[in-house]
């Protein structure tokens, strides 16, 4: 049953299914192959439970959230404290592009909404400043992947969901390698940089321009500061603290900037709508295809053949972020987080990982396959807003994905790193 099943998803995927259709059509031909019609019931239970959760009621706030940023303009209000920062640099506004990533990673959760939201005002504001377009685009897509890895994120969420794991512990987990991959990304645009002859932008650095900055930009930045601190400081959960980033937004919007409206409200809304059915259509087919998974004891199967050949926790990790970073060139990664957490896991913490340290490196190592082709599905939208062919962009992100990858080493290795902030907090033993 499981060669019908992994052969019509092969093949579902070749001809171009989107993938949560190829999740749900391949959960129910294992059914009708397992028990006929008789089965066929298990498939809307299955997707039902499968977005019953209290934790995934985060998703759309969070999408609804980073809308609402980019919408009413407290998106630009961080960048222009990120170049008041390091705009004076070799290389500024490379810079700025990595610094405000960390910046906004605070808010939103995507690396979709970033790429969409300050790709359509970092991208012209280079090339104009004498960046080439390619390296322009490619940068804003690359420095994307910190979104979904500093909290809150989306990704985690899922993962949080999908193992039965502290969202928070995840989110604290995520701290210090979204702060490791901005730096190096950042050390890596300035050696570009200074080869290639990309000025600063915003000439020499000035403390009048930097308070200028934060005053106008202190608002934007309250808003990671209680999302963050909410949830790590046991205020309130992950969910509450994505319902409070809403409001938040709306009230600085209406009552500070005066730039909501019924028709910014609208647009916003209704791309809220379209970001959350897709990720939960995602996540409600996939359970479809779990619970065939499950019934059929595969994920036991790979716990023991991964057992037999990873004599220690440091070659598993080894084995897992080869077969993550490949997995994630062809699946989206809700998709393959819903599918591989439960299985890999239960035989990481077999191992004596960490499920904290495990997720952390899931989630990066995935992220990457986000600006790596065929899939590659914010590589995609980079190139759609900063006009400009893939092929020129693959030539441009390698040094900015090798960074990622290096990142992801240290991360993978060194699970002191990445729980030290968990630890402090009391999230993680």
């Amino acid at each position: 049953m499981m060669t019908i099943v992994l052969v019509s998803f092969a093949v579902m995927l070749i001809i171009g299914t989107p993938i949560a259709f190829v999740l749900g059509l391949a959960g129910l031909i294992a059914l009708l192959t397992t028990g006929g019609r008789s089965f066929l019931f298990l498939v809307p239970q299955q997707i039902f439970s499968g977005m019953d959760s209290y934790v995934l009621m985060a998703i759309p706030f969070y999408c609804l959230a980073g809308e609402l940023m980019n919408a009413l303009g407290i998106s630009e209000r961080i960048i222009k404290l990120a170049n008041s920062l390091v705009g004076h640099f070799k290389g500024g506004l490379g810079h700025v592009n990595c610094l405000e990533s960390a910046m906004f990673a605070g808010i939103s959760g995507s690396a979709a909404a970033d790429v969409a939201g300050m790709g359509t005002i970092l991208i012209p504001a280079m090339t104009d400043s004498g960046y080439s377009k390619p390296y322009a685009t490619a940068i804003t897509a690359a420095t994307s992947v910190i979104g979904p890895t500093i909290p809150p994120s989306i990704p985690m969420v899922v993962f949080g969901s999908a193992v039965g794991v502290s969202v928070a512990g995840l989110f604290a987990s995520g701290i210090l390698p979204g702060l490791l991959m901005t730096a190096l990304m950042m050390v890596a645009n300035h050696m570009i940089s200074a080869r290639r002859g990309y000025q600063a932008y915003a000439g020499k650095f000035s403390w009048t321009r930097l308070k200028e900055a934060v005053r106008e930009g202190i608002l934007a930045l309250v808003m990671p500061v209680i999302i963050i601190g909410g949830i790590l400081g046991g205020i309130f959960t992950p969910t509450e603290a994505a319902a409070v980033a809403v409001g938040y937004a709306l009230l600085v919007g209406g009552l500070a900037f005066k730039t909501l409206n019924s028709k910014v409200l609208w647009e916003v809304l209704k791309k809220t709508v379209y970001t959350t059915g897709v990720s939960l259509l995602l996540v409600s087919m996939g359970g479809v295809l779990s619970w065939v998974l499950a019934a059929e004891q595969i994920p036991a199967a790979l716990a023991g053949f991964l057992m037999g050949i990873s004599a220690s926790k440091e070659l598993f990790m080894l084995y897992s972020c080869i077969f993550l970073l490949i997995v994630g060139c062809f699946m989206d990664l809700t998709a393959a987080i819903i599918i591989l957490a439960p299985i890999l896991t239960p035989v990481a913490v077999r191992l004596g990982v960490n499920p904290l340290h495990f997720g952390a490196v899931m989630v990066i190592a995935l992220n990457i396959g986000l600006i790596t082709p065929p899939v590659g599905g914010v590589l995609f939208v980079a190139c759609a807003v900063g006009r400009e062919s893939i092929e020129n962009v693959m030539r441009e992100i390698w040094p900015f994905v090798l960074c990622l990858i290096a990142a992801l080493a240290v991360v993978a290795f060194s699970e002191n790193f990445v729980l030290v902030v968990p630890r402090l907090l009391g999230l993680a033993g």
